[in-house]
């Protein structure tokens, strides 16, 4: 197997990684979220393809995640129901890079112009206001999750907002699964796929204009996602311009949207794509973590071009520029090459020696061919989802380019990983 670059070696082992990043009690924080939707440790296992013993080693501070199960951590968030800000909390205490280094994080100025067309072009759409928000790794699910709720109670009323989160977990029933969207909505005694379909049309039969934010609709199992999209299709078409639903997501709903016929709700729903941050959201991206005086044109020039709109890199970006001169022991580009958000971008699609010579070609090419609403080609598709290439405008229209130097570093290197290792 390949090795590390020399950026992460110094976090391969649990205990320098602990030392360097935890700031809370990893077994402390899993026990109390998994209590509080009273998960068992063989309910985890099982979630996460894992041994019951490993998940009770965890919550019992016998042993830490290591490296290569950051992505089962990722997993037992979901399962647990975690928050973006929670699943953080999860992943820093064990000594992981965080999920959501930008989309994650509190409401603020980013986005607010962005958000407020956005809401703008969902209440224009007729007959049916369904638009899909799709957005590539690392920005959240939803991007800016609390600033698209506080815009919805501004324009909508408090009361009419909900926020739909479909439990993760492939063992729920029907009975579980609306459960749980019922409480969610503040629906009461809601048990099954009726009771939670007349609980939302007393709302709108009553004249009431309802806003529904979805957030990860592809989670959970087929036939319940199912039931759910047929429940507000007919909703939608019964009461029309009364429903007004967000649906967000990203490769999974994308493939719904795209490959499953039988998912009605999603032919009818238009699609908006979560867009790269401009200067305005540079700047207040940068304004969270550097003083005011360092943020300046000569800055955000830097981080546009260094990042590529990448929100992991320009996190780790910030922090390097946060960082005093004598604590930089390697150079910005160098360092984001060797970032480990990048590299578990890469080495799942890498695995497949054929795999490796198609994107090594690729990786020499400024442009890599032309964006499509659905990319056909499966490899491309997931590069782009991992938010390793991007769609940009060019004279010959809207073009696949990588995001940035970084990732094409990054690319190159784990591939030459491989080759030393005779994968």
């Amino acid at each position: 197997m390949f090795d590390f670059p020399p950026a992460l070696r110094s976090v391969r082992d649990p205990e320098s990684r602990v030392d360097a990043l935890m700031s809370e009690d990893f077994a402390g924080l899993l026990t109390v979220f998994m209590r509080r939707i009273r998960a068992s440790a063989s309910g985890v296992a099982t979630e996460i393809g894992m041994s019951r013993e490993a998940v009770n080693n965890w919550r019992h501070g016998l042993s830490m995640p290591n490296r290569k199960h950051r992505h089962k951590l990722v997993e037992c968030a979901c399962y647990l129901r975690l928050s973006e800000q929670e699943t953080d909390r999860l992943l820093s205490s064990a000594g992981f890079e965080p999920e959501y280094p930008v989309g994650g994080q509190a409401p603020g100025q980013p986005y607010a112009d962005y958000i407020g067309r956005l809401f703008e072009r969902l209440q224009r759409l007729a007959p049916y206001p369904i638009l899909m928000l799709l957005s590539q790794a690392h920005w959240g699910q939803p991007p800016f999750r609390e600033a698209l709720l506080a815009t919805a109670r501004q324009r909508y009323g408090e009361t009419a907002v909900l926020h739909v989160r479909p439990p993760y977990s492939v063992e729920a029933d029907a009975r579980s699964y609306f459960s749980a969207i019922g409480a969610q909505c503040g629906f009461d005694g809601v048990d099954s796929d009726f009771a939670f379909e007349s609980a939302l049309e007393r709302r709108l039969a009553a004249g009431e204009r309802v806003f529904c934010l979805v957030s990860r609709f592809e989670q959970g199992e087929a036939h319940l996602r199912e039931s759910l999209a047929g429940i507000l299709r007919g909703l939608s078409e019964m009461y029309s311009g009364r429903l007004h639903l967000l649906l967000c997501g990203g490769e999974a709903l994308a493939e719904l949207k795209y490959q499953s016929g039988d998912l009605s709700l999603l032919n009818i729903a238009s699609v908006e794509n979560w867009p790269d941050p401009g200067p305005d959201e540079l700047r207040a991206l940068a304004g969270r973590q550097l003083p005011a005086a360092q943020v300046d044109g000569a800055l955000l020039t830097r981080l546009e071009q260094a990042c590529g709109g990448h929100p992991a890199l320009i996190d780790e970006a910030l922090r390097w520029h946060a960082e005093p001169s004598s604590g930089k022991q390697t150079p910005l580009l160098e360092c984001l090459a060797g970032s480990i958000r990048l590299w578990e971008g890469f080495v799942p699609l890498l695995g497949d020696a054929d795999a490796r010579v198609r994107v090594g070609a690729w990786l020499e090419q400024a442009s890599i061919g032309r964006a499509q609403p659905y990319l056909i080609d499966r490899l491309l598709r997931r590069l782009f989802w991992a938010n390793l290439v991007t769609a940009r405008a060019s004279g010959d229209g809207l073009q696949l380019e990588w995001r940035c130097d970084a990732v094409r570093r990054a690319g190159r290197q784990i591939i030459a990983a491989w080759s030393d290792a005779g994968a």
